[in-house]
């Protein structure tokens, strides 16, 4: 195959192949600063709590868990969701903090997921769990990586694993031995071999979500925030999750859009 991206292109698409995923530095901090204080304004109004100067947006975040009940979490993220995609500019401030790498590594005509997901994770809490999985395996198409973008920083049980690009090798050549098993028993085969993300308020990561990742129970004693969104080349195939259903083109380029709406004449 022909390869004509340059020197830095060339390493950058190594290491994300090799790793499965990479963090980077956003260089929309005012983007990423717009998505942190939007959640907090909108969880103060659902909670019907003081909103926190914006110095304790973090201290406020990791400690969430202890203005609330836990019943009523779930609740509470629905609502919180809802409120963020509704609001015309988060998922443009979404994509503009990634915006660079996603050109580098998928491409400058994307499609993004239509809503933005949002992980509350309180300590000990069992039931926002996502056990081990890849999307692949439920139905999305291979072409799709995920922007994860933590609120507050990621470490240990607060942060979320993955399978490396090598050790998944290993699974695929001998799959039958892990594809009867529950997601528990699976995970318990792999354990030793999964990546724990350290990721820090400021950093972004984008990975591969064909490969095993999931969470466990947040061990800490601070809330674990974080959102996530797949985005893919426009053109790319599509799997279960289709274009005008689940994404939407955002960066369609000029001779596309001719190409789109372009007809033969007709001869009579």
């Amino acid at each position: 195959m022909i390869n004509f991206k340059d020197k830095k292109e060339n390493l950058l698409s190594e290491k994300f192949k090799k790793k499965g995923y990479l963090k980077f530095d956003t260089d929309r901090q005012i983007s990423l600063k717009y998505l942190r204080e939007t959640i907090v304004k909108n969880i103060c109004k659902i909670c019907k709590i003081n909103k926190p100067n914006k110095n304790f947006h973090e201290e406020f975040l990791n400690n969430f868990h202890k203005k609330i009940k836990s019943k009523d979490l779930n609740d509470i993220r629905i609502k919180l969701i809802r409120l963020l995609n509704n609001d015309k500019n988060f998922r443009q401030n979404y994509f503009l903090t990634s915006k660079k790498i996603l050109y580098e590594l998928v491409g400058n005509e994307l499609s993004m997921q239509t809503r933005v997901n949002l992980s509350i994770q309180t300590p000990k809490d069992k039931s926002s769990l996502l056990p081990l999985h890849s999307d692949i395996w439920s139905g999305d198409s291979p072409f799709e990586v995920v922007i994860w973008i933590p609120l507050v920083n990621c470490y240990r049980t607060k942060t979320m694993y993955i399978l490396s690009p090598s050790h998944y090798k290993k699974v695929e050549k001998n799959f039958s031995k892990f594809s009867g098993n529950s997601a528990d028993i699976f995970y318990k085969k792999i354990k030793k071999n999964v990546e724990w993300i350290k990721i820090n308020f400021g950093e972004i990561l984008i990975f591969n979500q064909g490969l095993p990742h999931g969470n466990v129970v947040n061990n800490e004693k601070e809330t674990r925030w974080s959102m996530n969104c797949r985005f893919k080349s426009v053109f790319s195939p599509y799997g279960d999750k289709k274009i005008g259903e689940f994404f939407e083109p955002i960066t369609l380029r000029t001779a596309s859009e001719i190409a789109i709406k372009y007809k033969l004449p007709e001869i009579k």
